[in-house]
C-alpha cells in the first residue's frame, strides 16, 4: 500500500508540474529567436544545422540559406547547442529577454574532436570541458557496426568490453569492471533488471538509441552506488521542430546466425505537443564457426513496443514515456556426442524418461526456440519534466519498471518454468539546477530507488529481497577561457532486507512446522553509507591542444547475488554462495587524459589508475583432493563463492586518426587499450583478478564522403582490423580461470545514400565481420567453459565465425 501511495503522489506531483507553470508564464512575452548559421571560412550559409535548447527540449534546423527561428521562448538565459556533420559543435549562452536575434560561424572539422556532451556534468557542456574520460558513439557509427545486440555494437571501443553468453546476450564491462558496477541510462532512467546474473542482458531496443555518452570510472556523481566503474547514457532522438512529422523504417540480415530484424517509428510535433512511437522485432537461429558448426541453443526471438507523449511550453517540458520488450533466448549448454562432437539435447520418450538424443540440422537452423531458454519481459514507464522558475529549472525523473525473467529447462514438463524471478523498480531523480550567470553552473539533486524482488519460481538461487536507495549530490563546473574546473560531492545509503526460504526434501516451498523442512536462505538486513566526490580540471593549451585531470572516489554497495546467492546459476554453469558479511566497494580513481587535433592527425590519450578496496569476485571452490567442489549433484556444476580483496587496475586507451590534408576524405583510424587488474598481498596464483579483458589494438582505414554519381553520395569504404591479444594474466587458484589465446578479426564495411530530387531515398550498409572465418574464443565469454568437446580436445563453445550484414534504413518525411 505504501509503494502504491508513494507512485499516485509522484504521479500527481508531476501532472502539477505540468498545469502549474502555465499560469506563471501565462502573462509574460513569447520570445522568438532567429538567426543564420554560416561556415565561418567562406560565410557560405550552411543547411541543415540543429539548433536546440536542452532545456525546453525544443529546437529546429537551418534552412538552406541557414536561417533559423524557434518561436515560444521563454525570457531567460538558456544555453543554445548547434552542430552539424562536418563542423565543430558549438554552445552559446544567451539571454532571451534582451537578445532576439543569434547569427553564428561553425567551424569546418574534419574529424568532430569537440562534442557536446551532458553526462557526467554539471549541465551541458562540450568535450573538452569534461576532465573525466567519455567515449562518444554517434547515430551513424551504431548504425554502420553490424552487431545482435546494443552492447555488442559498442564494445569496439576503446576501454569497453562485453561479457557475452551466446549472440543474444551482452553485458557492459568498462576498464575491467562490470555486472552492477556500471549503471546503463536509457532516456535518463536507470536501467534496472537483475544486472547481478552474468547471462542477464540490458532489455533495451538498440534502435531506440540516436547517440551513446560512456563515462569511464567513478567521477559519475549523479548517479551514486553501483556507478563504480562507471555510466553508459543511452540518449534517444531529440524531439523534432514544430510543424513536423517524420519516420524511419530499418531493415536488417545477417548471414552467419540468419538474423532478421525490422524497426519502424514515428515521430511528430504540433505546437509543442510531441509525440514517438517504434515497434522493432528481431529473430535469429543458432550461429556457426568452423569449430563447433551450428552451436544449439544459441538463437534468439526479440520484441519492442516503445513511445512517448510530450508537451512542450514557455515553462518547460513534460514527457511521459513507455516501452515493452520482450526477449526469448536459447540456452547454449554445450553437451554433445563425446564419439561425433555434435550437440545434444534432452528429450522425453514418455511422461516419466528423460533421454538424449542429437539435435538435427533442421532444429540448428529453426527460428523455434527449443527447452532450454529464457522468457524476459521488461515493461517500463516514465515521466520526465523539466521547469524553469524564474532564472533556476527543476528536472523530475520518475519512472516504474518490472522485470520478469522465467527460465524453462524441464523436458517432461516444457511449459513449467523453473526459475522465475519478478523485479519491481521505482526510481525518482530531482535536480535544481541554478541560473547560467557568471563562471559557475552548479546543479543539486536527490535520487534514489525502490526495488522488491519476488521468487514466483520452483528453483532459487538468491533470495527474495527489498531494497531503498538514496543519494543527494551538488555538482559545480567553472569555465574561463581556457581553463575549465568541474567537481562535486555526494553521499549515498542503501538499504537491502532479505526474506528467509524453507524448502521441503523435493526442493519446493514450504513452512517452518513441516516436518522434513530445509532453510535454504536465511533473511538479513544490512545497510551501506557513502560519502563520495570528485574534481577535475581541463586546459586548452591551443585549438589543437587540451589536457585533463580527474580525482575521483567511487563506492558500491554488494549486489543482492554477491549477498546471498545460494543455488544453481544455470546461464553461469556453476553453484553460487553469497556472502552476508561482504563489505562495500570503495575506489579512489586518477584520471589523466591527453588531446590532439590537426587538419593531418587526430590522437588522444587516456591513462587511469584505481584503487579499490574491498573489491568483490568469484572464485572456484576444491575439495580437499583438489577437485572441483559439486553441492547440486544432479545439475554437477561447480561451486563458486563470493570473495573480497584490495585490488589495482590500471591502464590506458590510445587512439589516433591520421587524416591528411587535403585528403580529408582519408582515415586512418587506430587505438590500442589495456587493463591490469591485481590483488594487493595476493600469492601468484590469486594475485590477478579473474575475467579481465584481453589487450586490444584496432585499425580501420576508411573512406567518407564519397560521391560516386547524384544518385550515390555520402558513401563510404572500410576495411579493419581488432586484434585481441592472448590474455594469461588470469586468476589460476582452484581453477577458477583459464588463459585465453589470441586473435584477430578482418572486417569490411560498404554504405551509403541513394538520392532522388535531391532527397535521399534510403541508406544502404553492407558489413562482413571475421572475413577469414578465424576460429576464437573471447576471454569474457561465458561459453567458454562449456563442457570440452572429446571429439576435437577442445574445451567450451567458440564464438562467431564470418558473418555478413546487409541493413536498409530509409526515411519517411510525412510533414
Amino acid at each position: 500500500m505504501m509503494k502504491k501511495f508513494i507512485l499516485i503522489l509522484n504521479i500527481l506531483y508531476s501532472v502539477f508540474l505540468w498545469i502549474t507553470p502555465l499560469n506563471s508564464f501565462a502573462e509574460k512575452k513569447k520570445i522568438t529567436l532567429s538567426g543564420r548559421i554560416i561556415d565561418q571560412k567562406t560565410n557560405e550559409p550552411i543547411e541543415g544545422v540543429s539548433i536546440y535548447i536542452p532545456e525546453l527540449s525544443t529546437g529546429t534546423i537551418s534552412g538552406n540559406d541557414g536561417s533559423f527561428k524557434i518561436e515560444k521562448l521563454p525570457p531567460i538565459n538558456v544555453l543554445i547547442q548547434m552542430s552539424c556533420i562536418g563542423y565543430k559543435s558549438k554552445i552559446e549562452k544567451v539571454d532571451l529577454s534582451s537578445q532576439k536575434k543569434l547569427d553564428i560561424s561553425l567551424e569546418q572539422a574534419i574529424i568532430e574532436m569537440n562534442k557536446v556532451v551532458v553526462t557526467g556534468m554539471s549541465q551541458l557542456s562540450t568535450y573538452n570541458k569534461a576532465p573525466a574520460a567519455l567515449t562518444l558513439i554517434s547515430k551513424e557509427q551504431l548504425q554502420e557496426r553490424p552487431a545482435t545486440n546494443l552492447i555488442d555494437a559498442i564494445a569496439n571501443q576503446p576501454g569497453i568490453s562485453q561479457i557475452t553468453t551466446g549472440g543474444s546476450i551482452s553485458k557492459p564491462v568498462i576498464r575491467g569492471m562490470g555486472y552492477n558496477r556500471v549503471i546503463v541510462i536509457n532516456d535518463g532512467i536507470r536501467q534496472e533488471g537483475q544486472q547481478w546474473g552474468d547471462e542477464h542482458g540490458i532489455e533495451i531496443d538498440e534502435n531506440a538509441v540516436n547517440h551513446v555518452e560512456i563515462l569511464k570510472g567513478p567521477a559519475s556523481l549523479s548517479f551514486g552506488s553501483d556507478a563504480l566503474a562507471g555510466v553508459i547514457n543511452l540518449i534517444p532522438d531529440a524531439v523534432l521542430p514544430s510543424g513536423s512529422v517524420k519516420g524511419n523504417l530499418i531493415g536488417n540480415y545477417q548471414t552467419n546466425n540468419g538474423l532478421i530484424g525490422g524497426s519502424l517509428d514515428v515521430a511528430g510535433n504540433n505546437d509543442g505537443f510531441n509525440w514517438s512511437l517504434r515497434e522493432s522485432v528481431k529473430q535469429a537461429h543458432a550461429y556457426q564457426n568452423r569449430n563447433d558448426g551450428y552451436v544449439y541453443g544459441s538463437g534468439f526471438k526479440e520484441s519492442s513496443l516503445s513511445g512517448s507523449l510530450g508537451l512542450n511550453r514557455m515553462w518547460g517540458y513534460s514527457r511521459l514515456i513507455f516501452s515493452i520488450y520482450h526477449l526469448k533466448p536459447g540456452i547454449v549448454e554445450g553437451e554433445r556426442d563425446s564419439l561425433t562432437g555434435k550437440f545434444v539435447k534432452e528429450f522425453a520418450p514418455d511422461q516419466i524418461t528423460v533421454g538424449s538424443q542429437l539435435v538435427t540440422p533442421a532444429e540448428l537452423k529453426s527460428y523455434s526456440i527449443g527447452i532450454p531458454y529464457q522468457q524476459i519481459h521488461h515493461y517500463k514507464l516514465g515521466w520526465i519534466s523539466n521547469v524553469l522558475i524564474g532564472s533556476n529549472s527543476l528536472k523530475t525523473i520518475f519512472g516504474y519498471q518490472q522485470n520478469q525473467r522465467q527460465e524453462y529447462a524441464n523436458v517432461l514438463n516444457p511449459s513449467k518454468y523453473g526459475l522465475y524471478f519478478k523485479l519491481h523498480t521505482f526510481t525518482y531523480d530531482t535536480r535544481w539546477a541554478f541560473p547560467h550567470e557568471g563562471l559557475i553552473i552548479t546543479t543539486m539533486g536527490i535520487n534514489g530507488m525502490f526495488q522488491a524482488s519476488k521468487n514466483e519460481g520452483s528453483e532459487f538461487i538468491v533470495p527474495e529481497y527489498r531494497l531503498f536507495d538514496f543519494g543527494t549530490y551538488l555538482i559545480s563546473q567553472v569555465n574561463w577561457d581556457k581553463f575549465g574546473l568541474n567537481g562535486g560531492i555526494r553521499y549515498d545509503r542503501r538499504t537491502i532486507n532479505s526474506s528467509d526460504l524453507y524448502v521441503n526434501q523435493q526442493g519446493e516451498k514450504t513452512v517452518v512446522a513441516d516436518p522434513d523442512v530445509v532453510k535454504r536462505f536465511s533473511r538479513f538486513n544490512s545497510s551501506f553509507s557513502n560519502v563520495t566526490g570528485s574534481i577535475g580540471c581541463t586546459y586548452q593549451f591551443s585549438d589543437a591542444l587540451n589536457t585533463k585531470l580527474n580525482i575521483s572516489k567511487g563506492f558500491r554497495a554488494p549486489n543482492i547475488a554477491e549477498l546471498g546467492a545460494n543455488g544453481v546459476h544455470e546461464g553461469t554453469m556453476r553453484y553460487e554462495i553469497g556472502n552476508p558479511s561482504m563489505k562495500a566497494e570503495n575506489s579512489l580513481q586518477v584520471d589523466y587524459g591527453l588531446r590532439y587535433s590537426s587538419y593531418h592527425v587526430s590522437a588522444e590519450i587516456s591513462c587511469f589508475y584505481n584503487q579499490v578496496n574491498h573489491f568483490i569476485y568469484a572464485k572456484k571452490l576444491e575439495t580437499i583432493s583438489g577437485k572441483d567442489s559439486i553441492i547440486d549433484r544432479e545439475n554437477n556444476f561447480p561451486a563458486f563463492k563470493f570473495t573480497q580483496g584490495n585490488a589495482r587496475l590500471y591502464g590506458c586507451e590510445i587512439s589516433v586518426d591520421i587524416h591528411p590534408h587535403p585528403l580529408d576524405w582519408l582515415h586512418f583510424e587506430n587505438s590500442f587499450s589495456f587493463v591490469r587488474a591485481i590483488q594487493k598481498n595476493a600469492t601468484d596464483s590469486t594475485r590477478n583478478l579473474p575475467f579481465m579483458p584481453a589487450p586490444k589494438l584496432t585499425s580501420e582505414l576508411k573512406a567518407t564522403s564519397l560521391k560516386l554519381s547524384k544518385q550515390f553520395n555520402d558513401m563510404f569504404f572500410s576495411v579493419g582490423i581488432e586484434q585481441y591479444f592472448k590474455q594469461t594474466k588470469i586468476f589460476s587458484a582452484y581453477g577458477t580461470e583459464i588463459p585465453t589465446s589470441g586473435y584477430a578479426l578482418v572486417n569490411l564495411g560498404l554504405g551509403g545514400d541513394w538520392i532522388s530530387n535531391k532527397k535521399k531515398v534510403c541508406t544502404l550498409v553492407l558489413n562482413v565481420q571475421n572475413l577469414t572465418d578465424v576460429v576464437w574464443q573471447s576471454h569474457l565469454s561465458r561459453l567458454k567453459y562449456a563442457p570440452v568437446n572429446y571429439a576435437t580436445g577442445n574445451r567450451g563453445v567458440f564464438n562467431m565465425g564470418r558473418n555478413i550484414s546487409l541493413k536498409l534504413l530509409i526515411p519517411i518525411d510525412i510533414k
